[in-house]
């Protein structure tokens, strides 16, 4: 490995050449053949195989040559040097010339790198490289992150085959709204793309019948008259007949599908094995109910369930945190009524937050309301729940006696 790496990129003993990617930004490599041929069987084949050419140079215009170096470096040197900026470009030369350990670690690096942001524009790639892993983990995201993944620029960039399966994805954990937002903003990128004006007219031709997959009926009629009844992009009898569906007992019959998304039921995590009361005070004023908790798998909180009044109804101000190094990742400043059971109650997020596998984060809460409140007792250090096992451990931001063993955040809730 030593001696082929001084050989990397060096015309020394280079018996070939290169010209990588497209005209006017290509790149001569030297290389050797014995060294490509024992590492692919693309190069063997063109090297040494019955059809084997004797060409000085050989021409690769569909591959970067940032992505090429790569894959020739690891085939040298067995070192893998992967940047965000080239790692789609490197899967596809590793694809290219069938060099499985490389197109692996490329995948790895994707998946530890994948966020809403670019959770579309990957599965659209995972899809035409056929990795099902991949694009596995791409709906993961997707599916729990709907709403940034659908907003991001990223889901701009997507091919219209990818378009279609998203919209008609019925696990998207958002609503029919953000959906015909989402497409809108595509079909005007797509109208660029083809150096079309952005009419209402082109948008609908570019979108084709991928604007019949939003599900318009599902939306409030508020949503739909706010929205999509101004957009300009629906005929007039569209829009009339959508009207009539929401408000007419004899309704039109629509080209939309007419049910909602399924969407993801978010599960419970609950730490504590019972709930007690204090009859004086739980003071919750200005001070943090804090805990610790790590996942043995990736899954997205999207709220923390909290214990309320022991004392009849009553209203409380709470800010729900979510740290990992004392890095916030998200936070919320809301409100909740508790009935006065002994009930937990839900505060969300304003969206789901990716929370990797093994790894500690901190959930905190801040209440302010009745003081007279219930809280958790014979609290459990690992808690199985479906798929994933949770474990828990004291916070050192916890001013309010909320511990392993028993106090307040009696829930993490979440999807997986």
């Amino acid at each position: 490995r030593c001696r082929n790496a001084l050989l990397f990129n060096n015309e020394l003993m280079a018996d070939v050449h290169f010209v990588v990617g497209p005209p006017g930004g290509a790149q001569r490599v030297p290389a050797h053949k014995y060294v490509l041929a024992v590492g692919s069987s693309v190069f063997y084949a063109m090297f040494y195989g019955d059809l084997a050419e004797v060409k000085p140079e050989v021409h690769i215009p569909d591959v970067e040559p940032a992505a090429f170096l790569i894959m020739l470096k690891y085939m040298y040197s067995d070192e893998i040097d992967l940047e965000a900026d080239t790692v789609l470009a490197t899967l596809y030369a590793a694809k290219k010339y069938i060099v499985p350990a490389l197109a692996k670690a490329c995948v790895h690096f994707l998946e530890t790198s994948l966020e809403a942001k670019n959770a579309c524009v990957l599965l659209s790639q995972s899809r035409l490289f056929e990795e099902p892993e991949l694009t596995q983990r791409c709906w993961e995201v997707i599916d729990a992150q709907a709403e940034m993944a659908l907003r991001s620029e990223g889901f701009c960039e997507i091919d219209w085959q990818t378009l279609e399966v998203v919209v008609t994805r019925e696990a998207l954990n958002t609503k029919e709204a953000v959906v015909f937002e989402a497409v809108l903003n595509w079909a005007e990128a797509e109208c660029k793309r083809q150096g079309l004006p952005a009419t209402p007219r082109n948008k609908r031709h570019v979108l084709g019948p991928a604007l019949y997959l939003v599900r318009i009926p599902t939306m409030t009629l508020e949503e739909f008259a706010n929205g999509a009844a101004q957009s300009d992009i629906l005929t007039l009898e569209e829009t009339h007949n959508i009207f009539l569906w929401y408000t007419a007992a004899n309704k039109p019959p629509l080209d939309f599908p007419l049910t909602k998304r399924r969407g993801l039921a978010p599960q419970r995590c609950h730490r504590f094995q019972s709930s007690a009361y204090r009859s004086n005070q739980w003071r919750y004023r200005g001070r943090c109910d804090s805990i610790q908790f790590a996942a043995d798998r990736r899954v997205f909180v999207a709220g923390l369930g909290l214990y309320g009044s022991s004392s009849g109804k009553a209203e409380y101000s709470v800010k729900i945190e979510l740290k990992r190094l004392g890095v916030v990742l998200a936070q919320n400043l809301t409100r909740f009524v508790s009935d006065g059971s002994s009930s937990t109650f839900p505060v969300w997020f304003e969206h789901p937050v990716q929370v990797e596998q093994d790894t500690f984060y901190t959930a905190s809460a801040v209440l302010d309301g009745s003081e007279l409140s219930y809280f958790g007792q014979e609290g459990l250090t690992e808690v199985q729940c479906g798929k994933v096992t949770f474990q828990f451990q004291c916070s050192s931001d916890s001013t309010n006696g909320t511990g392993v063993q028993g106090g307040q955040i009696p829930e993490l809730i979440f999807y997986a």
